[in-house]
């Protein structure tokens, strides 16, 4: 039998079995085998394609992955009445991308006899999410937030974002990590505590044009990312700089941008890795058990700053590690460390809050057994977001690819393999085998030469002269 090469030939039976099969929500399609073709997802996803019952911009990685694609309805505990620190003086920044809808952290920088006190405010959503409440077992079975180009699918209801997201009230509750460094940026003490704050929002750009202007505390926010960034790199950091970009989907339109750079970027970063290195030397100090993040040593040393050593540098780092029990972070250069400001996009930060929560209110917490189960069962839900958000980034980047086949792009040889090399463009954060005899760091232009969407393939050509 001939498989139908009409889509109007096949029934709405026939159709629904190969979409299930290229969904990854069965095994076996009965068309796809009496076509003489294998029974694999890419297989009916190219059969889908070719007959125009999909078209490139049908994505099936999340179902392919089980990943839960609705918006979660769970009812919400009223915020309980309780002792906070009174931070409203303070001037605290919620710095993100430009329309970021789920602002979960922020910065302040208070002036103290001999230095500087740097405050990491957190949304306090375990104030919300207590452990092994329906709300906690259903962001526990999802492990992360899913960002996709079309649309956001939170770990956590819409309502808890809209009731604790910084700055999108007058004052917002937050749990507060702060540390103390004298006035040569040594940190000098560690404190965790429940805080009511008052956030601005601004975008990394609006932040910077504030930078660039000599306004506070963003200059001395910027003396302290210095500081902190050498500190850290004389512990063996590694700084890992490849392109990144936003894939958006607007209609049948795909947008691909370059994420912007402003060093008020860095900073936030800079800031947030203090904090969880400060949740996680308060966590040890007093004995409570965290989903510590470790990483072992760098397999080789890795000079150069350009593309190609940054490349080779992210290949030698070790996969992080969660465990209940501290250890060194190598990459980050870091002691202890914790993930710990994202309590609404990450189901381990969510942890780390409410064992933080659990102790300032002197009540008992997990044991290092059940945050090692939690560990075991986020990472798995998590890594499945993770990896259907990387393969619809590609996706996207593909099709847009196929809509512009006379384009020709910028790209580097980045690492060689035997008589291929590994070529990225930049400007798309997309990598992919070439055959070329170009040497590794070369500046190649190319141009798409064939697509293979199902697969996630492309195949380039070098442009001469």
């Amino acid at each position: 039998m001939t498989a139908p090469q009409n889509p109007a030939e096949l029934t709405a039976a026939q159709r629904t079995e190969v979409e299930l099969l290229a969904r990854g929500k069965a095994e076996r399609s009965k068309v796809i085998r009496e076509a003489k073709l294998n029974e694999t997802p890419e297989v009916a996803h190219e059969f889908l394609l070719r007959r125009g019952i999909w078209d490139m911009l049908r994505v099936p990685y999340a179902e392919r992955a089980d990943i839960d694609l609705t918006d979660l309805d769970l009812p919400i505990p009223e915020l309980p009445d309780e002792k906070r620190l009174d931070l409203t003086h303070l001037s605290a920044y919620a710095i993100d991308d430009e329309g970021s809808q789920d602002p979960d952290d922020a910065i302040s920088l208070e002036k103290i006899e001999g230095g500087w006190r740097l405050w990491v405010h957190v949304a306090d959503v375990a104030a919300l999410i207590e452990p092994n409440s329906p709300l906690d077992m259903a962001a526990r079975a999802r492990g992360a937030t899913l960002y996709l180009p079309d649309r956001i699918y939170s770990m956590v209801p819409n309502a808890v974002v809209e009731l604790l997201g910084l700055g999108l009230h007058p004052t917002s509750p937050a749990l507060s990590i702060s540390i103390d460094f004298d006035a040569e940026w040594n940190a000098d003490t560690v404190d965790v505590q429940l805080t009511t704050i008052k956030a601005e929002r601004l975008s990394y750009s609006a932040a910077q044009e504030r930078l660039d202007a000599g306004n506070e505390p963003f200059v001395t926010l910027q003396k302290l990312y210095f500081a902190s960034k050498k500190q850290r790199e004389a512990e063996g950091a590694l700084t890992i700089d490849l392109p990144e970009v936003r894939v958006k989907l607007h209609g049948d339109e795909i947008e691909i941008k370059s994420l912007a750079r402003p060093e008020t970027r860095l900073i936030v970063q800079e800031c947030m890795t203090l904090g969880g290195w400060a949740a996680a030397i308060y966590a040890d100090d007093l004995e409570i058990a965290l989903p510590y993040a470790t990483q072992d040593a760098p397999t080789r040393e890795v000079r150069g700053d350009d593309l190609p050593a940054h490349w080779a540098r992210r290949k030698t780092l070790a996969r992080t590690r969660f465990r209940p029990s501290p250890g060194p972070h190598h990459g980050m250069g870091l002691d202890a460390y914790a993930q710990a400001t994202s309590p609404m996009r990450r189901y381990l930060d969510l942890v780390v809050h409410q064992q933080l929560r659990a102790a300032l209110k002197e009540q008992p917490g997990l044991t290092g057994g059940e945050i090692a189960g939690r560990v075991a069962q986020a990472e798995m839900n998590a890594g499945g977001t993770r990896t259907a958000e990387r393969l619809t980034r590609r996706h996207y980047t593909l099709a847009m690819l196929t809509r512009q086949p006379e384009r020709i792009w910028d790209a580097q040889v980045v690492e060689r393999r035997g008589p291929q090399a590994t070529v990225l463009i930049p400007e798309l954060a997309l990598d992919t085998l070439m055959s070329t005899a170009a040497p590794t760091g070369a500046m190649l232009r190319v141009q798409m030469a064939e697509v293979d969407l199902p697969n996630l393939g492309v195949r380039l050509r070098e442009i001469r002269g």
